[in-house]
């Protein structure tokens, strides 16, 4: 008994696929309507009457303004952050205005090369809590070299003035 060791045909590459999908199901000539779905009723799409018009209301509930001292910490804060990033600014300067856990993060994010500068372009702050002044959380924009990235952060009253004691930065 031998083995023949001719190869044999190719296995083929690719496979022809298997049409899952159900036949249309017609409901007048030349129309069709997937099957199971109803055909819709000539009425729904064509109203006669309109629709009755909703009240709105006058004056929706807006939030409460930030603290002016906390918008201006933040912009400040977070121009600062940016400038450190670029080695625009020494790392020191960060120590009253980050809690110190976040400032080997910022450090670390120096140590990669950037091709330019950042620039803030847009901030906001939000109350976290609109009955109490006790934390913020600042979202903002920031451009280098035509895009655009995205900060978080969240500042909080520390003695007299402020401190961020989150930042996310993307």
């Amino acid at each position: 008994m031998t083995l023949s060791r001719t190869p044999s045909a190719p296995a083929p590459v690719t496979s022809p696929i298997i049409d899952y999908e159900p036949p249309p199901v017609s409901d007048a000539p030349g129309r069709t309507a997937p099957a199971g779905c109803p055909p819709p009723s000539p009425a729904a799409l064509h109203r006669r009457t309109p629709r009755p018009l909703r009240p709105v209301a006058a004056d929706p509930a807006r939030e409460p303004q930030p603290p002016r001292a906390a918008v201006a910490f933040a912009d400040a804060a977070l121009r600062r952050v940016l400038e450190v990033i670029d080695r625009r600014r020494p790392v020191a300067q960060l120590r009253p205005l980050l809690a110190p856990v976040l400032i080997d993060s910022v450090v670390a994010l120096a140590r990669r090369p950037h091709t330019a500068a950042a620039t803030l372009r847009r901030l906001r702050l939000r109350l976290v809590d609109e009955s109490d002044v006790t934390a913020g959380e600042v979202f903002a924009t920031y451009t280098r070299a035509r895009r655009v990235h995205a900060i978080a952060a969240r500042v909080e009253p520390h003695g007299d003035g402020w401190r961020i004691v989150a930042l996310q930065i993307g």
